[in-house]
């Protein structure tokens, strides 16, 4: 082999480490929080409609909301 491959192939090997090492580092991403999440509300007076079964309205608003866990589910796996 040429001198010049030793050469091209070094060079090769230290870009990368230099890329590596130079790399933008991440940031792990906060958790949600329950407080993160914007549920339209009803105000005092709004009339209200009361659904049976599956049904559409263009116009909705959220009475409550909840059962949210805010611990892991945890379950046995295996036998």
């Amino acid at each position: 082999m040429d001198p010049y491959t030793w050469a091209y192939i070094a060079i090769m090997a230290i870009s990368a480490y230099v890329s590596y090492k130079n790399r933008p580092k991440s940031v792990a991403p906060k958790p949600v929080a329950f407080e993160d999440f914007s549920f339209p509300q009803f105000e005092e007076g709004t009339p209200q409609c009361v659904f049976f079964g599956d049904n559409y309205t263009p116009d909705w608003m959220v009475l409550s909301y909840g059962n949210y866990r805010t611990q892991p589910i945890k379950t046995k796996s295996g036998k």
